[in-house]
């Protein structure tokens, strides 16, 4: 399943429905299939995900070195050439920031 991300402010943003969720549930706390946020709510959802993004990668970074570099194998090097959520992240921060600017709501859908 898919998920569209719309705004005024912005052209539409498509994402598959795992990075999607994830992203939603960072942002807002719930991952619901259709909803808005509400050009006033923005900054507050900004922040939410840019701590959530920061939290993740330090997390990340922590397993990293609790394994230590001698003990990587091949499905580290797998796992560390995938995509990571926060640079899924990217287009839908610039989206809302974009939003931020012009007072625009987002809104998504299936």
């Amino acid at each position: 399943m898919l998920f569209k991300f719309k705004s005024k402010a912005a052209s539409d943003l498509i994402m598959l429905e795992p990075d999607a969720r994830a992203l939603l549930q960072m942002m807002l706390g719930n991952d619901p299939v259709k909803g808005i946020v509400l050009a006033q709510d923005l900054p507050a959802v900004i922040a939410r995900l840019e701590s959530a993004l920061a939290q993740e990668s330090a997390q990340r970074q922590a397993h990293k070195q609790a394994e230590g570099a001698s003990a990587k194998t091949l499905a580290d090097d797998e796992k560390d050439a995938a995509v990571q959520i926060s640079q899924r992240a990217v287009p839908l921060l610039k989206m809302l920031k974009r939003c931020l600017a012009e007072k625009a709501d987002l809104v998504w859908g299936v």
